[in-house]
């Protein structure tokens, strides 16, 4: 088996999407898969690690938040790349530009493909005042998607959204998580003394992309609410991004670290007692199983890596998707509840430590020997069951 991933978005770029393909590469590269990668050309020169073969094609950063980029090249110049390393099948994590070129190239050079559902486009299109594009967004990517062999989605609850949209063949293809790099044993009381707390004050932390999708007004009122009941609760927002101004206005005693490294993110988790995450634009948010494994009780949605991993009120809290007041309310109850979020956050952990990346990785590559399969078998010879 030789893989190909095409993605707009690859490590060190920060993002849920560049981290969970970075993993799954690694791990298929211990198990003897050999890994290409076409991806647009970095903001700093260089080349992805353990890969064999890459192509860098032109890079166009989004006008008004060049933190997201799109790869610009012809199905020609991906067919001659493919002539050379060709792989048994393509994995597309976008459904952009590149992905579009390389769908057309390797549908021309007959290649197998399966699609990854990594973005809620049609969510972005209400967060970003063009609600009117959602309609025709969900028809591209129907056609976009219905032209490969699986289309893999974090999330059951995904999975059934998509299926009632009329997309085929899809199955799920959950999350992992590292486990020792996120633990509570990196609690750290230099950074807590840092943030001006003690031992037992509570930190409320929030980690992801300062960004309109995350729902961010949500979060702020919420830490407002937080402070009225608990004047003595830090508050704590790791990530960066265009909202980040605005926030600091209605946040100002609030402690904007921008992005971390992963070492320090570990320690920021651990050093938190709360994580509290608003946001329903994600596929799945790597944070909310990073937060549970550093033994956090969670605040979230019902929605997405929530909706799998937390039981609510035995390992987090989860509300009904886009109610705003019941989120506020349960925020604003476990931070006074020191023993409760405690507990809570010894749980989350042992559910987290369920989701292991090599296990993951094995169930994909399944799932690409079966699009192997079934793109030289007749059409009703070889079909997967919806996982």
């Amino acid at each position: 088996m030789r893989l190909c991933i095409v993605s707009e978005t690859w490590s060190p770029d920060i993002n849920g999407v560049a981290h969970t393909l970075s993993r799954l590469s690694y791990e298929l590269g211990r198990q003897g898969v050999p890994v290409d990668v076409i991806r647009p050309r970095p903001r700093v020169a260089g080349n992805a690690t353990r890969i064999n073969h890459e192509l860098q094609v032109q890079r166009l950063a989004l006008p008004g938040y060049t933190d997201v980029q799109v790869g610009l090249v012809t199905p020609a110049t991906l067919r001659h790349f493919w002539r050379q390393y060709r792989p048994d099948v393509i994995y597309l994590a976008t459904q952009g530009p590149l992905g579009w070129a390389a769908r057309q190239a390797a549908r021309r050079l007959n290649i197998p493909l399966v699609a990854g559902w990594h973005t809620n486009f049609d969510h972005y299109c209400k967060d970003y005042g063009v609600r009117w594009l959602a309609s025709a967004t969900r028809r591209y990517l129907r056609y976009f998607h219905n032209g490969c062999a699986l289309t893999l989605v974090p999330t059951h609850q995904q999975a059934k959204v998509l299926r009632h949209q009329g997309i085929r063949d899809v199955n799920v293809l959950s999350r992992g998580l590292d486990g020792e790099r996120f633990s509570p044993a990196h609690r750290d009381p230099q950074l807590r003394q840092r943030w001006g707390v003690s031992e037992h004050q509570p930190v409320a932390l929030y980690v992801g992309r300062l960004a309109a999708e995350k729902n961010l007004t949500l979060l702020h009122e919420s830490f407002q609410a937080m402070r009225e009941v608990r004047p003595d609760i830090a508050l704590v927002i790791v990530g960066d991004g265009p909202a980040r101004a605005q926030l600091q206005k209605v946040l100002p005693d609030a402690h904007f670290t921008g992005f971390v490294g992963q070492e320090a993110l570990a320690r920021h988790y651990a050093s938190a007692d709360l994580f509290i995450f608003p946001s329903l634009s994600e596929t799945w948010g790597n944070v909310v199983a990073e937060a549970m494994a550093s033994g956090l009780a969670v605040v979230a949605y019902d929605h997405a890596a929530s909706a799998e991993l937390v039981n609510s009120g035995h390992n987090g809290i989860t509300v009904p998707a886009g109610n705003s007041a019941a989120f506020q309310q349960a925020a604003v109850a476990l931070c006074q509840h020191p023993a409760d979020y405690a507990r809570l956050g010894r749980v989350a952990r042992l559910r987290a430590l369920e989701q292991s990346w090599a296990g993951i990785a094995e169930q994909f590559l399944r799932y690409l020997h079966h699009a192997q399969e079934a793109h030289h078998a007749p059409a009703s010879a070889c079909r997967i069951r919806p996982s």
